[in-house]
């Protein structure tokens, strides 16, 4: 009888647990008290979601064999870390009250701001 890929201990048990587990602390992250500004209340969300990506990407790393899959989950980390930096700068800016103009630059990682 062949062995079931679901084994306890097994490499994709252990891959589905971590993903469950990156699911649910993202889901908790992002259960925020709403401050009633809609730019900080977006910030305070998508960083713990930016997390969850980084986190489930990781797991690809550790349990993914396609090299392409791998690369992928590698750029998401990079991307999603920079973006995570950005979003808590800005949302330093705003909970300080500060002006427009400041960190992080509206372009972000993404380009200029259109």
């Amino acid at each position: 009888m062949a062995e079931d890929a679901h084994h306890h201990g097994s490499p994709p048990d252990s891959f589905g647990a971590g993903m469950h587990a990156a699911m649910e602390a993202m889901d908790r992250g992002m259960r925020v008290r709403m401050s009633g500004d809609p730019d900080r209340d977006f910030l305070s969300m998508m960083i713990p979601h930016h997390q969850g990506a980084i986190d489930m990407a990781r797991l690809v790393l550790v349990y993914g064999r396609d090299p392409h899959v791998r690369q992928l989950a590698e750029e998401i980390v990079a991307a999603q870390q920079a973006e995570i930096m950005a979003m808590r700068g800005r949302l330093d800016v705003l909970r300080r009250g500060g002006d427009a103009g400041e960190y992080p630059a509206l372009g972000g990682t993404r380009g200029p701001a259109r």
